[in-house]
């Protein structure tokens, strides 16, 4: 029986008076079964547009996944709303450089904030000694290691499809994303405040994702992806029981281009929806932090056109740092390369 989800409570997506992406709608359990038919839809939005929809109906984990980020999204809630002074105990520049508390102040001077909440892997798998967290999140901490574990066991999955499409030795991208190894893979809390839409704020929050693949759960609308042909930016409309997945830039230097790291930004939920709060619930995973992003051997990889100007070569720990805290603003797509573009807007993933 699939998971109940609260997406009911909310007023409902404006889809037919707005233009929507053409976003697959895949099977969980079809891929888990290995239906042949399923898998070549899922490489074909793998290539042409970067982003697809994860049904979680008829499969035990992504039901399982389901119930926990409803159980996430009330506790996501819960931790936005302590004392600013609390959460800012966890702020970045006191625990990490990347995991940690993190926000921007809503301009117009109304008080209000956009604010994000990054929780990495290692400290839910015991890869390493946990950063500090705050008392909701230790109490929560069983639920929180069951979600990640979910979550990386969707993307092993979406993995090995790649590997048999790209015609890869099995285990040619497993092996650089072990669980057990320690890599840039975290839980993000998304809040985004009451606002009006300002361009000049989506066009600063445009961006594709640092790492491998990503899993979104939302529950309001506001994500919008850049059409790959027309350049029009589209909504992404929530669906229940669905998991939005996008890759990222890793698998874009992975295969030399052949699959595609979308650009997408959030902006403020469309009506009747633009009241409210917005929360987001988002799994990013990541190559190890040893792996050197760059083009791979073998299969169809072999077969791309080769750039002349190679790029730099770096870690994967490297690309993530660079790309979102130093000197490699923008955004990477796999026929541009890197575009530059304004610094990120805080929370608003």
């Amino acid at each position: 029986m699939p998971s109940a989800t609260s997406r009911t409570q909310y007023p409902p997506f404006p889809s037919s008076t707005l233009p929507t992406a053409p976003l697959l709608s895949l099977s969980l359990h079809a891929l888990e079964t290995n239906s042949g038919e399923e898998s070549t839809r899922f490489f074909t939005a793998a290539k042409e547009l970067g982003f697809f929809y994860l049904s979680t109906s008829g499969s035990q984990l992504g039901e399982e996944l389901i119930a926990e980020a409803e159980q996430l999204h009330e506790l996501e809630k819960k931790f936005f709303l302590l004392d600013n002074g609390e959460k800012g105990e966890f702020a970045r520049e006191k625990v990490d450089a990347f995991f940690g508390y993190r926000f921007g102040e809503i301009e117009g001077g109304k008080g209000g904030r956009n604010e994000s909440y990054n929780m990495r892997k290692d400290d839910f798998l015991s890869n390493c000694s946990p950063l500090p967290q705050p008392r909701i999140i230790k109490d929560h901490w069983t639920l929180l290691q069951s979600y990640t574990r979910h979550c990386r066991q969707v993307i092993d999955l979406l993995i090995t499809h790649l590997e048999v499409h790209l015609q890869l030795p099995v285990g040619t991208l497993a092996s650089l994303h072990r669980v057990g190894e320690r890599s840039g893979d975290h839980v993000r809390f998304n809040q985004a405040g009451v606002q009006p839409f300002s361009e000049e704020a989506a066009r600063a929050g445009e961006h594709t994702d640092f790492g491998t693949l990503t899993l979104l759960v939302n529950w309001l609308g506001g994500l919008q992806i850049r059409h790959p042909v027309s350049d029009e930016w589209v909504y992404v409309e929530p669906i229940p029981g669905h998991v939005i997945v996008n890759l990222g830039d890793a698998l874009v230097k992975f295969t030399a281009g052949l699959l595609r790291s979308n650009v997408h930004r959030v902006v403020p939920p469309p009506y009747p929806q633009d009241g409210l709060v917005r929360n987001s619930l988002v799994y990013f995973s990541r190559p190890e932090d040893a792996v050197v992003l760059r083009r791979l051997k073998g299969g169809l990889i072999d077969q791309q056109p080769r750039n002349p100007e190679l790029e730099e070569e770096m870690t994967s720990q490297e690309w993530i740092q660079r790309r979102s805290l130093g000197d490699l603003k923008g955004v990477y797509t796999h026929s541009r390369g890197l575009e530059s573009r304004m610094a990120m807007v805080p929370g608003r993933v």
